[in-house]
């Protein structure tokens, strides 16, 4: 298929007037003016946004945990009403909430998600396969898969290895008995997700030592071995220092802190990605560098959470990667993700404009593209921009919407993220295929339905 554009936003910057051919999934041809032959898309064009952090089930539970209590409350006592909530939810429940959020994400810009899946077992905390010998282990991670499958999204599936409730190995607690896996356990349910993936167009595994907190050494090192024996580049993604209070319990116990203790115990890579890591201090942002992980970032759930803010500003200053995620989904826009990024440096600085730099002065495009690029890398997948020989994942704007702003190609996606309040999103492609058309998916309204009917069941 070819594809013609007067606007696109390419690797190496705005371009005008392009013919994209598309063999297959991966744009295979980039040439100037139209070919004859090309369909005419209406609308600029820029890459598709990677979100390199969701727990899929915490959507269905958004809005729920905003009662308040008289300033107590806090990222732990938001656990609690999480635990009580998925321990109501069938891998049926899992797999309407996946599906509804997954479309959710395409219609506003995401055309990739890293799944960080661990609601592993049944409601009584047993294994699939204990209670049905022909059952895998996966049957729960089989739900994500067929959810991303039906939206038509992009998979990075991250399995996490969770085994003790806190720093020096303390047994879990009841809320937490759906998560729980030996090592083996683990890396067979690992084994049975790269099964899994072979059925499935655009996906592919990693893993997730859930934090320091719930995994010990010993348990990272297995599994990560274990991943990295079915795929060298297998993602591997951690939640780290996302609260002080973790941060001081990691003294307590260590004697270093969460990111330090993990630079200086595990071989870290360009394929690792900290989730948070919203406490490090300036030593451990150069160690992050240093080592090529990514930052994954969240703004609207820490800031919902209460974590803290990222160092952003100081981490880009040493050439740092991020990513963004809408982790617990209490917002699904990546358009939010990143004003909020830029926002909360202007708030802790006090100065304007901040993440842009001299060859990209535009914030918005500058963040965009970052953060695109960032995403791809922590989900080792060959996505994050427009360029021959990656993936046709991309992203039309809508003119009707975008004609309203400063709208010049020099401050389109400036507009974009800080000016727009409606959805800019017109048409979504992945993988070379058309997902969203004028704003709307094939199934949504089937999709949402069965939203709403479940958690009219949920909250009963």
């Amino acid at each position: 298929m070819k594809f013609y554009v007067e606007n696109i936003l390419l690797a190496d910057g705005w371009s005008t007037n392009k013919t994209l051919t598309v063999t297959n999934g991966i744009i295979t041809e980039i040439t100037s003016g139209k070919d004859d032959e090309a369909q005419i898309i209406s609308g600029t064009v820029i890459p598709g946004m990677v979100n390199c952090h969701s727990h899929a089930f915490q959507r269905a539970f958004a809005g729920f945990s905003e009662q308040g209590s008289e300033g107590q409350d806090s990222f732990w006592t938001w656990r609690k009403i999480m635990y009580k909530f998925l321990a109501k939810l069938t891998h049926d429940d899992a797999q309407v909430i996946a599906q509804q959020l997954y479309i959710e994400m395409l219609k506003m810009g995401y055309t990739r998600v890293a799944e960080f899946h661990y609601l592993h077992h049944d409601i009584d905390g047993k294994s699939y396969a204990e209670q049905d010998e022909s059952t895998q282990l996966a049957t729960m991670a089989q739900a994500i898969f067929s959810a991303a499958s039906n939206a038509g999204i992009g998979l990075t599936i991250l399995p996490v290895l969770y085994q003790f409730a806190g720093f020096g190995e303390q047994e879990p607690n009841q809320g937490q008995k759906r998560f729980i896996n030996s090592t083996k356990q683990f890396n067979q349910l690992v084994s049975d997700c790269f099964q899994l993936s072979k059925n499935y167009v655009n996906t592919n595994v990693g893993i997730a030592p859930h934090s320091l907190r719930a995994v010990n050494k010993q348990g990272i090192e297995q599994a990560v071995a274990h991943v990295r024996s079915l795929d060298s580049k297998a993602p591997i993604h951690i939640h780290i220092a996302e609260q002080q209070q973790e941060v001081d319990d990691c003294l307590n116990y260590h004697g270093k802190r969460p990111v330090q203790w993990l630079l200086d115990n595990i071989e870290l890579d360009k394929h690792w990605c900290l989730i948070h890591a919203t406490h490090i201090d300036e030593q451990e942002q150069q160690g992050i560098v240093d080592s090529q992980a990514i930052a994954g970032i969240c703004p609207t759930t820490e800031a919902n959470l209460g974590d803290g803010i990222f160092p952003t500003l100081e981490f880009l200053s040493l050439n740092g990667t991020f990513a963004i995620g809408s982790d617990s989904h209490i917002s699904v826009n990546p358009i939010e993700e990143l004003r909020w990024l830029e926002y909360a440096q202007r708030l802790t600085k006090q100065k304007r404009a901040l993440l842009a730099n001299k060859n990209t002065p535009s914030v918005g495009q500058h963040i965009w593209q970052q953060a695109a690029f960032g995403g791809a890398q922590s989900t080792s997948s060959n996505t994050g921009c427009l360029a021959v020989g990656k993936q046709a994942d991309w992203l039309v704007l809508d003119k009707k919407q975008t004609n309203l702003y400063a709208n010049n190609l020099q401050h389109l996606l400036d507009s974009v993220i800080f000016a727009s309040r409606e959805n800019t999103i017109q048409d979504v492609m992945v993988n070379g295929q058309w997902v969203i058309k004028n704003g709307k998916h094939q199934i949504e309204e089937s999709s949402a339905e069965n939203f709403t009917a479940l958690l009219a069941k949920l909250s009963a």
